[in-house]
């Protein structure tokens, strides 16, 4: 940001002698009467008023300014340029020389860089002597330029300039040091207990701004923050965070946040929480109810939760010592073969620096084994139940699908009346035959025997959906072998010679089996006798 610097403090005693002056005169001639008294307080803030815009007048009252950065940030080891210019309205002024004046506490003034135009650059402060340049080395622009900083660095950096005739002109910048903070975070391994103690500690050194400190917890418990003074005006912050240690916070998680100016985002890290007790849940596992005489393997291991780990793991037994058959590794109690002498109580102790806690188990000993299906057995047994089952009702429904299938398309269970056809075979039988009589001649017993038939021959042309090859191929007649055909003709040459004639009554109404004829054989009738 750049600042310009009012007029000097030479014209601002200008203004006070010349208000001083007007004050004075008017305050004597006040004296006289109340109305003149009036009126020398008006004209005396006429004046005061013109001596100010005549003093801040650019060319006119010799105001001048000197334009410099407010503020700036840089980091040690790093670089910073330090900029000014001289600002002259109306180019009255003369410019002699530049200093730049460090201030790095309030009353203590170096010159670290000097210019003048006929004697050239001079670094009289021995500590930046070697740091401080001029970027341009001209009256009109003064920059300079500090190499690898320092913490100490810190302060207000001043650009001067003796001008003639109004004096000295002055622009201030304040330089602010920024240091990036060791952030660090560490646990405390504490004993479960009643009190509250310091679980954990968050630290963030050396920091300039000082940094904030925020915890993340997911266990009961509260912090507190501190600050300490470190060199060259950096600070350390120091967070504890507290609470009641119990067993059940051993491992849990707590997270540490530093926040600071230098950092882009928030400094995170998380620990675990490190809480010791004695042993406090001891259980013994294996034993299974099913200790039978002769069992060989059998195993007892006992779990325990402490912190530390358990030292120490013992074995022992009501009667205080253990059966022959009996081995121990560590936390694991073996049975090579059971007996009677294991039908006791085992009893398993643990013990750590802070605690001694102890389980015990009764094994009953058995004359056999109890054969109980384990709960894989039981699952494969049900599946294999449940898949047959599936299959047999998959071939029920086939079975009923396809019965239905074949009833539908099977013939029907009943044989439809035979059709009447009246005098359509006759007339093709007479087409068929030569003429053997006249008109006039009468029937002959074997064409009064055929037309008494009532039926006429069929082909296969007669079959249809409904009767697919069942139908009769005589009119629907039932099936007669050749004999029966013969047997027929010669029952007719005896109704012959007996006398009886066409147009006997008795002899139209008895009606011999009608002949059958097998499909694929002519529908033409056996040959007839007349």
């Amino acid at each position: 940001m750049i600042r310009n610097i009012p007029a000097t403090a030479t014209a601002v005693s200008l203004a006070g002698g010349v208000a001083g002056f007007v004050s004075s005169s008017f305050s004597v001639s006040g004296s006289s009467s109340g109305r003149d008294m009036a009126t020398g307080s008006s004209l005396r803030s006429s004046w005061l008023v013109a001596a100010a815009v005549l003093l801040t007048t650019p060319g006119v009252g010799g105001a001048q300014r000197v334009r410099v950065e407010e503020e700036l940030e840089a980091y040690p080891t790093e670089s910073v340029d330090l900029r000014c210019q001289f600002i002259d309205g109306g180019g009255l002024t003369k410019l002699t020389q530049v200093s730049w004046i460090w201030e790095p506490i309030e009353g203590q003034r170096d010159n670290i860089a000097v210019f003048h135009p006929t004697y050239g650059q001079s670094f009289p402060n021995l500590s930046f002597r070697d740091r401080v340049i001029f970027i341009q080395g001209t009256l009109e622009n003064p920059s300079i330029r500090i190499n690898d900083l320092r913490m100490s660095d810190a302060g207000r950096y001043i650009c001067e300039y003796a001008t003639y005739p109004s004096g000295n002109e002055q622009g201030t910048t304040n330089l602010i040091m920024l240091a990036k903070p060791k952030n660090s975070v560490k646990v405390v391994t504490v004993q479960a207990g009643t009190k509250s103690v310091v679980v954990a500690h968050c630290e963030a050194a050396d920091g300039k701004p000082p940094a904030s400190i925020k915890w993340v917890a997911s266990v009961g418990g509260n912090h507190s923050t501190s600050t300490t003074a470190g060199a060259e005006g950096t600070v350390t912050v120091r967070s504890e965070y507290r609470l009641v240690p119990t067993p059940s916070d051993n491992g849990r998680e707590v997270t540490c946040m530093v926040s600071q100016k230098t950092q882009d985002q928030p400094w995170v890290f998380p620990v675990r929480l490190s809480v010791e007790y004695p042993p406090t849940v001891v259980s013994i596992e294996g034993y299974d109810n099913n200790w039978y005489v002769g069992r060989s393997g059998a195993t007892l291991t006992c779990q325990a939760k402490a912190n530390p780990e358990p030292t120490t793991v013992t074995w022992t037994t009501m009667s205080g010592s253990l059966p022959d058959s009996v081995v121990i590794d560590g936390n694991k109690l073996t049975v090579r073969k059971v007996d009677d002498a294991v039908n006791t109580t085992f009893i398993c102790e643990v013990k750590n620096s802070l605690g001694v806690s102890r389980h015990q188990v009764t094994t009953v000993v058995i004359e056999e084994r109890k054969r109980t299906p384990g709960p894989a057995t039981g699952a494969i047994i049900g599946g294999i139940i449940g898949s047959l089952a599936l299959i047999g009702i998959i071939i029920g429904i086939v079975f009923f699908i396809r019965k239905r299938q074949e009833d539908g398309e099977g013939p029907p269970k009943h044989k439809p009346p035979p059709p009447v056809k009246t005098g359509s075979s006759t007339e093709m039988l007479n087409k068929s035959d030569p003429p053997m009589a006249t008109e006039t001649a009468p029937l002959s017993p074997a064409e009064l025997y055929y037309e008494t038939t009532g039926g006429e021959p069929v082909t296969n042309l007669d079959d249809d959906a409904n009767h697919p090859g069942g139908g009769a191929l005589n009119g629907g007649a039932p099936a007669v072998s050749e004999d029966s055909m013969k047997y027929d003709v010669n029952e007719l040459k005896e109704h012959a010679a007996d006398g009886h004639q066409g147009n006997d009554p008795e002899a139209a109404n008895h009606e011999p089996p009608a002949a059958n004829i097998s499909r694929g054989e002519s529908f033409v009738s056996a040959a007839m006798y007349v």
